[in-house]
């Protein structure tokens, strides 16, 4: 991701337009997750919803997107068509990483302010983790993680994962930072290295997996990839990679046999539209990295689905960045 202003007038017309559009709020009925299972291409339609990530919600069998324009949480059903789920105006900017916790029937979503979002504040810092009920979409906490981080700086809550015992680890885009969280919301800074550190206007820390005791954390800026002891966060190094540089390596995915499946794009400057494909036979001290193009412009995530299924997720944010809005956003099968 990035945050290239857009010119004030273009924003405020965007905003008159879009505010008298809102989504409309969930229904109970639930998608059948076959009609998903078969297809290979879900077109996503909805008013400039712009999802950055995405997840499946196997309880219900249905996808849910964040949205960085209305700061919101749908579900979306087979024919692409969206109802809101979670909408937290007093708190939620621009959803950016969703993971859904099915032990705790929630779902978790990182806030941040990029600027494109009809809830920006100009001069505010906005970084944080909500926990919402998957049947009603009520906030279950919400938690300021650039309060928790007390600097004083910018900070950008990007992408999150959950472990086992439901604590979520979460990366800052702005600043050197990893998160834990709680599962009832207190949090902590586990890492704090200036190794980690993104460029001035630029995004570092992105996508985040978990493997095993590990956390794999993808750096936006220049491609590289962070591997982070759980129990020991401080002994974090840099994974040597052999093969293309990726550049604007945004979204992680743990794939079949431990492999990683990600996304690179250029909506940070330099870098190209690419799915990339990391493997590692020595625990993640060295990985080989391939890439090929994208079908879809722009991806930002790699998303499991239904039956083992692997989806991408495009929302047209190079659109968004670019100072338009769309209506589409599209899931394609691996």
């Amino acid at each position: 991701m990035t945050n290239r202003p857009i010119r004030a007038a273009a924003v405020a017309v965007v905003a008159a337009a879009l505010l008298g559009g809102a989504v409309a709020p969930a229904v109970a009925a639930r998608p059948r997750p076959g009609a998903v299972a078969s297809a290979s291409v879900l077109a996503g339609h909805a008013d400039s919803l712009h999802p950055e990530d995405a997840v499946w919600d196997a309880g219900h069998g249905r996808f849910l997107v964040g949205s960085i324009r209305h700061g919101t949480v749908s579900a979306v059903r087979p024919d692409g068509s969206v109802r809101t789920l979670v909408d937290d105006p007093a708190v939620l900017v621009s959803v950016i990483g969703i993971q859904v916790d099915r032990a705790r029937n929630r779902v978790l979503v990182a806030n941040a302010d990029p600027g494109f979002g009809l809830r920006h504040e100009a001069g505010k810092v906005v970084a944080g983790i909500g926990a919402y009920d998957l049947e009603t979409g009520r906030r279950l906490f919400y938690t300021d993680l650039a309060a928790v981080a007390a600097d004083g700086g910018r900070h950008f809550a990007n992408d999150l994962v959950l472990g086992p015992d439901g604590e979520a680890y979460v990366t800052d885009s702005f600043a050197p930072v990893l998160y834990r969280v709680r599962p009832d919301g207190r949090a902590s800074v586990i890492l704090r290295d200036q190794r980690l550190a993104a460029p001035v206007g630029g995004f570092g820390l992105n996508g985040i997996v978990r493997h095993g005791r590990t956390l794999l954390i993808a750096k936006y800026d220049d491609g590289t990839l962070w591997r982070v002891p759980v129990d020991r966060p401080e002994d974090f190094r840099q994974v040597r990679l052999a093969g293309p540089t990726a550049i604007g390596l945004d979204g992680l995915y743990r794939a079949s046999g431990g492999r990683l499946l990600g996304v690179t794009n250029t909506l940070g400057g330099a870098g190209a539209d690419t799915l990339v494909d990391i493997r590692s036979t020595d625990g993640w001290r060295t990985a080989v990295l391939t890439a090929r193009p994208s079908a879809d412009p722009a991806p930002t995530a790699v998303v499991a689905g239904p039956h083992g299924s692997v989806w991408t997720l495009s929302g047209r944010m190079d659109l968004l960045f670019g100072g338009t809005t769309d209506d589409r956003f599209t899931l394609r099968r691996l």
